[in-house]
């Protein structure tokens, strides 16, 4: 089982600790903070070990960094050396999500859907632009970080390591991530904001607090979803994520949005239609296809296959 380690155990980091642990991973996570008390509470009620930065940063194979945007530099700082000579983890920072609602969504909390929606994608070409500036438009090689034999099942029939790895961690975070949200304070909190802002504030929870979560988990898990598309295709570019990213949202929408296990079956028939329709119909047409589904499941059933019809308040 691998290690997971937490540098940084506040909301955002806690938060994570807490579904790693419902998730079954308490002996194999290992958690540090600058506030001890933190990392001893959540010790105490999960079952995790109390360690520190540096000796995460040497025996965990997955790292999440959970601090705050503008304290990332010096938590950095105090592991980068280390991090530098390891070609065998995983570093996955949180910052990033934080850092964009707070500039990007924070001002737009009492906008219309679609100016967020707008925004949305404003960022994500923004984004895509920043990284061809940094890294340039030269395609470059993924390393090889996710070393799983083969599975061959029968005669000319052969499953890849990462689509062994790839349908392991959906299943494993699906499972995580549904009951982090239906069995913690945060993820109750999660639910009454996203039915309705006004009220859950009236009852005590903390809104700007909860999106911020929200983004750092939705981060973290980018993080997880770019590595298994990566590994599976490993010549990437400051564009790789623009189409997976859209078929990301096609999925969520044809699961239903609001349902877990919805956007995750969503995802695996997503993929599967695109499959057949290059093998059998026309790898040019195979996006169009896709996109021709979702039209016609918003048709037949706008909520997706596992969504609630939601009634309007007046």
């Amino acid at each position: 089982m691998p290690e997971i380690g937490f540098i940084g155990c506040g909301n955002m980091g806690g938060a994570l600790v807490k579904a790693a642990a419902n998730a079954g991973y308490s002996d194999s996570v290992y958690i540090c903070d600058h506030f001890a008390e933190k990392t001893d509470a959540l010790s105490k009620e999960l079952g995790v070990h109390v360690s520190d930065s540096v000796t995460i940063a040497k025996e965990c194979d997955f790292i999440f960094m959970g601090v705050k945007p503008q304290v990332i530099d010096k938590a950095f700082a105090e592991i980068s050396d280390i991090l530098e000579n390891r070609e065998d983890c995983v570093l996955v920072s949180m910052a990033a999500g934080v850092a964009i609602e707070k500039i990007a969504y924070k001002p737009l909390r009492n906008a219309s859907p679609l100016a967020v929606l707008i925004t949305a994608i404003g960022v994500s070409y923004f984004l895509q632009n920043v990284a061809l500036l940094i890294f340039g438009s030269a395609a470059r090689n993924f390393p090889d970080v996710l070393k799983v034999n083969d599975w061959h099942v029968a005669q000319g029939l052969t499953i890849t390591g990462e689509t062994i790895i790839t349908i392991a961690a959906t299943v494993i975070i699906m499972i995580a991530l549904t009951t982090f949200i239906n069995h913690t304070r945060i993820g109750a909190a999660m639910q009454a904001v996203s039915e309705d802002r006004g009220a859950a504030q009236l009852m005590g929870v903390n809104v700007n607090s909860t999106i911020s979560v929200t983004f750092a988990i939705g981060s973290a898990l980018a993080a997880i979803a770019s590595l298994l598309l990566c590994s599976s295709y490993p010549l990437i570019g400051p564009y790789t994520g623009a189409m997976p990213g859209i078929k990301a949202f096609v999925a969520a929408v044809f699961g239903g949005i609001g349902s877990i296990p919805g956007a995750m079956i969503g995802g695996i028939l997503l993929g599967v239609i695109e499959n057949l329709s290059k093998a059998y119909i026309s790898t040019q047409l195979s996006d169009a296809i896709v996109f021709g589904v979702l039209i016609i499941v918003l048709l037949v059933k706008p909520t997706g296959i596992l969504g609630k019809a939601m009634r309007e308040k007046v």
